[in-house]
């Protein structure tokens, strides 16, 4: 290991003590990350990446449903919201899909659980991701709230809708589209989604301004997409001549209206004239150098067109990178949607937190539940400090909590990256391909219970080596945090905060508030000296926490 003198610590950068809304905070949210099948060694459409937010995270299944005629469900946001709202109910479907999903609880105004897509039972993934609106939309929307809230769904519902209700990723923007130009959208500012199934992907924008605004552009087999902020460029003047485009009714109109695009030609480019230019701007540039200037699509969409064909390690490991992922970083996916595979072998790869520091478990669609540990506990969650906790939750609250084990693992680590990321990574992803090469023994056994009609006992048999896989990787967090908290103690000390000294208060730092800098603070693991990236998955594999 290499030893190091007393230093600053390495993994955190800070503002000034202000509030997000003083500090001008950035949606900058989340990434998705399209890889069309011709560009994969083994013909898999891959979909991946995370969300961002200041939240607990847990691993849902939701089963597959009936709901009554007349049946509904709420959707929207609160005046809590930046842009204030309000809650409508809007019609349930009768029967909605199984999905996996990373479940979260914050985002202000946005009613819990929240989620930003998964996986369904009919193969379809979906991710969600920020995709800022130029500002005179920011500001149409901000100034109809003064009036009257916004009403509509919010992005979170339209990535459940998408999740139980599509079987397709064409059907899937059909739905999203449609539920907007029915119901209207609540928005924080402009937002995107990637969906894909095994043929092909779809980028979906909607817009702030409260128009009802929206586009989408298919993605092909051969095509890789980064969604960082959700983006599309060249749109026909007339989508409604080409099955690879589809919009709202408005969408070019409004464009020529407001004078943002002068209506000549066949095709403009919605960045330039909906939204925001990327690299995204850092307002008050209180985020690192490194995290902001990752912030280009097209520049990451190069990068991964050179590493291919790509290959399912590849994705972990790029979904790993410390340039993004940090302790922003709820959670990370990867769907996996592989050709001529049984339906319910179709798998989403999920690190159940910040995947810089957690391993990935493959979680087969099959699959009917994960252990209490992956679900929701009290960390973090959204109002969790103001009642004491409620009996029926007394036994889930009991056991072992996943993301706080890997949460402790990425704060010990990040403090020293350069003594510990490279044999955590190692043991991680010396996991992970553990798990891969085990995985055509399981699917095998699977696969001859589904082929002998046998689908109960195959789902249980699927459920039960999930569990498995994903209470081992909880053990090794947990071997991995209690090595490197005795190798920090031993070398370092465990540093203490020094807090904010106000005249006349007398609380110790140690329990003054732990989020004071808001959104202008990160600990994150990068350091420029430590790699080259993008890295090749398992090459730490011979290092060492000894």
């Amino acid at each position: 290991m290499l030893t190091l003198g007393v230093m600053m610590p390495a993994g955190f950068a800070q503002a000034d003590t202000l509030s997000p809304g003083e500090m001008g905070h950035p949606n900058q949210k989340s990434i998705g990350i399209y890889v069309g099948s011709e560009l994969t060694e083994g013909g898999s459409t891959y979909l991946a990446g995370f969300g961002h937010e200041p939240s607990s995270h847990w691993l849902e299944i939701i089963p597959r449903q009936q709901h009554p005629e007349g049946a509904t469900w709420q959707v929207g946001v609160t005046d809590q919201a930046r842009i204030p709202g309000e809650l409508i109910d809007i019609p349930q479907v009768s029967t909605t899909y199984k999905y996996i999903s990373s479940s979260y609880s914050e985002f202000a105004g946005f009613p819990p659980p929240l989620t930003n897509g998964g996986l369904n039972e009919k193969g379809v993934a979906a991710r969600d991701i920020w995709a800022p609106s130029r500002p005179e939309l920011v500001e149409m929307s901000e100034d109809a709230a003064e009036q009257t809230p916004q009403t509509g769904p919010q992005y979170s519902d339209l990535a459940k809708a998408a999740m139980e209700r599509a079987s397709s990723a064409r059907e899937a923007v059909e739905i999203i589209g449609g539920l907007i130009d029915e119901h209207g959208f609540s928005t924080y500012g402009g937002n995107s989604h990637l969906i894909a199934d095994a043929e092909e992907g779809w980028v979906f924008i909607n817009f702030a301004g409260g128009q009802g605004l929206w586009a989408a552009e298919r993605l092909g087999a051969d095509q890789i997409r980064v969604s960082y902020p959700g983006y599309i460029h060249d749109f026909p003047a007339d989508p409604g001549q080409s099955d690879d485009y589809m919009a709202s009714d408005n969408f070019v109109d409004f464009a020529i209206e407001q004078g943002w695009w002068d209506g000549e030609g066949d095709y403009f480019n919605v960045q330039e004239t909906y939204g925001q230019a990327f690299p995204a701007e850092d307002p008050g540039d209180f985020y690192p150098a490194f995290y902001t200037e990752a912030r280009n699509p097209p520049a990451l969409e190069r990068e991964l067109e050179e590493m291919g064909p790509l290959t399912l390690e590849d994705m972990l490991a790029y979904v790993r990178d410390p340039r993004w992922s940090t302790d922003f970083s709820g959670y990370g996916q990867v769907a996996e949607l592989r050709p001529e595979t049984h339906p319910e072998l179709q798998s989403l790869w999920v690190a159940v937190t910040s995947a810089i520091t957690t391993p990935f478990v493959g979680i087969p669609i099959g699959a009917e539940d994960v252990p209490p540990e992956f679900k929701q506990h009290r960390y973090m969650t959204k109002d969790a400090d103001s009642h004491f906790l409620d009996p029926d939750y007394g036994p889930l609250e009991a056991t072992r909590y996943a993301t706080r084990t890997f949460k402790r693992l990425l704060y010990h680590t990040c403090e020293h990256p350069r003594d510990f990321l490279h044999p955590v990574t190692g043991e991680i992803e010396t996991f992970e391909r553990q798990l891969l090469d085990e995985r055509g023994e399981v699917e095998a056994q699977a696969l001859e219970l589904f082929e002998a009609g046998d689908d109960a006992q195959a789902r249980q048999f699927i459920t039960t080596r999930t569990a498995e896989h994903l209470l081992a990787s909880l053990e090794l967090g947990e071997d991995l945090v209690r090595d490197v908290e005795r190798q920090t103690r031993e070398t370092y000390g465990i540093r203490m905060p020094e807090g904010d000294v106000a005249e006349g208060e007398t609380a110790p730092a140690t329990s003054q508030p732990m989020a004071r800098h808001g959104w202008g603070a990160m600990i994150h693991c990068y350091a420029d000296e430590l790699d080259e990236y993008p890295r090749q998955h398992g090459q730490y594999a011979e290092s060492s926490l000894d």
